[in-house]
C-alpha cells in the first residue's frame, strides 16, 4: 500500500532505532503532543524498542480529551430537549459529563445521531425544517476548516433551523501553556503532522527559540515517528533549538492557506478552558460576529449548567504530561473504556485508553504489520 508499507518496514524501524541509540548520551523528555501518536506508539510497540534514555510523555492533542466538562454538559443538556436532532461525531457519545453523557441521552430517547461529515447536518436540516439542528464541533485545527464551511454553506443556503456548539482549539497556545508550567519536564516536542498539514508550521518557530526546544514535525507510521524522535534527539545533544520537518510528503512550512482564510473568515481567536488543564489564553476559536445566530450557546438556555468533575481521576495531568496512566488509581479498575470516569479513558486518541489497550503488549516489539 503506497505511502503505507514503505513506512512500516522492520528494517528500516530498527536502523532507525539504532541510530537513536548510538545518538544519545543522556537522558531526554520528549512528548509527542497528538494522541494518535501516543495510539501508534504503542500500538507498533515502539516504546519498548526506544533506548532507555528516551522518556515518552504524551500531550493534550486528544480533542475530545480537552473537550471542556462545561460544554460536555452543555451538549447534553441541548440534546435533551424536544425538538432537538443533535449531530455528533460518535467519540463524543460516551463521554462523561458531571451526571450523564450523549449515550444515555440517546437511549432515554433523544434523536442524538452520529455524523461523519460536518456537512450532513445540513441535510439533516433541510429535510427536518420543524426541528433544531445542532452540531457539536469540537477539535483542534484540523477540524476546524470542515466546520467553518459548514457554517459558511448555512449562511449562504439561509439555513435558519442550525446551529452549532463550538470547542475548537489550537496547538501553539498549548504548547507555551505546557512550557511555561513550573512543573514542566518536557524538552523537546513531536509535532501533529495532520495539524500542520493545515496550518504549517510557521507558528512554531518563535516557540523553538523562545523556549529553546527542538520541534519536528511528524507523521503516524513507525518509520515517521521514529524519524521525528532521532531528528529531536540530534537537536538536544547537539543544543540546537528549531523546528524541523519530517513530514514532508504532507507538510509546508506555510500550510494549507485555502483553508487557513476559510477559518479566519467564520471564526476568531478566544480563550478557551481545557478539560483537566483549565482556561489557556487565546487557545480557542469561536464563531464571529456575523456568525452569531449560528451559536448555540445562545439560541438555547443553557445558564443553570452546574459542572462536577469526578474526583478520582487524573486526566488533566496525564493530559499534560505529569502523570502516566498506570499512575492513577482508578485505571484499569474503576476506569476502563466501558465504565470511563475521564475523557482520556473513553477517546480513540485519549492516552489512557491506548495504555489500556495495549499496555500488556508495549514489550513485545514492532507488531507483524509493522
Amino acid at each position: 500500500m503506497r505511502y503505507v508499507d514503505e513506512f512500516r518496514q522492520p528494517e528500516l524501524v530498527h536502523k532507525l532505532v539504532d541510530e537513536l541509540s548510538a545518538t544519545i548520551t543522556r537522558p531526554w523528555t520528549i512528548m509527542e503532543i497528538c494522541g494518535g501518536q501516543t495510539h501508534a506508539f504503542m500500538r507498533f510497540g515502539l516504546d519498548a524498542l526506544l533506548p532507555s534514555e528516551i522518556e515518552l510523555v504524551h500531550g493534550p492533542g486528544c480533542p475530545v480529551c480537552v473537550t471542556p466538562l462545561e460544554l460536555i454538559d452543555k451538549a447534553i443538556a441541548i440534546a435533551s430537549q424536544p425538538g432537538v436532532i443533535f449531530c455528533t461525531f460518535g467519540d463524543m457519545l460516551r463521554v462523561p459529563g458531571s451526571h450523564s453523557d450523549l449515550f444515555r441521552v440517546k437511549a432515554a430517547g433523544g434523536d442524538v445521531r452520529i455524523v461523519y461529515s460536518p456537512l450532513e447536518c445540513l441535510k439533516i436540516a433541510r429535510e427536518h425544517p420543524e426541528r433544531q439542528v445542532v452540531f457539536f464541533a469540537i477539535g483542534f485545527e484540523t477540524t476546524a476548516p470542515g466546520n467553518a464551511m459548514l457554517v459558511w454553506q448555512a449562511k449562504e443556503q439561509d439555513i435558519t433551523n442550525f446551529s452549532m456548539l463550538v470547542s475548537h482549539v489550537r496547538v501553539p497556545p498549548a504548547i507555551t501553556a505546557i512550557l511555561s508550567s513550573p512543573g514542566n519536564r518536557v524538552q523537546g516536542f513531536l509535532a501533529a503532522g495532520h495539524v500542520c498539514t493545515v496550518m504549517g508550521y510557521w507558528e512554531y518557530e518563535p516557540l523553538a527559540e523562545r523556549f529553546r526546544v527542538p520541534i519536528v514535525v511528524t507523521g503516524f507510521e513507525p518509520v515517521d515517528l521514529l524519524r521525528g524522535l532521532l531528528m529531536a534527539v540530534r537537536q538536544l545533544e547537539a543544543g540546537r533549538y528549531e523546528v524541523e520537518n519530517a513530514y514532508g510528503r504532507s507538510v509546508q512550512r506555510e500550510g494549507n492557506r485555502p483553508a487557513q482564510e476559510l477559518i479566519a473568515r467564520v471564526f476568531e481567536p478566544c480563550d478557551r478552558a481545557w478539560r483537566g488543564i483549565g482556561v489557556i489564553p487565546d487557545s480557542g476559536w469561536q464563531l464571529r460576529p456575523e456568525f452569531a445566530d449560528f451559536n448555540a450557546e445562545r439560541r438555547f438556555a443553557l445558564d443553570d449548567i452546574q459542572t462536577q468533575e469526578s474526583s478520582v481521576c487524573i486526566s488533566g495531568l496525564v493530559l499534560q504530561g505529569r502523570k502516566k496512566p498506570y499512575e492513577c488509581p482508578a485505571f484499569g479498575t474503576e476506569c476502563t473504556p466501558m465504565h470511563p470516569l475521564g475523557a482520556t479513558m473513553v477517546s480513540s486518541e485519549g492516552a489512557c485508553a491506548a495504555y489500556y489497550r495495549y499496555g500488556k503488549r508495549a514489550k513485545q516489539g514492532v507488531r507483524d504489520e509493522a
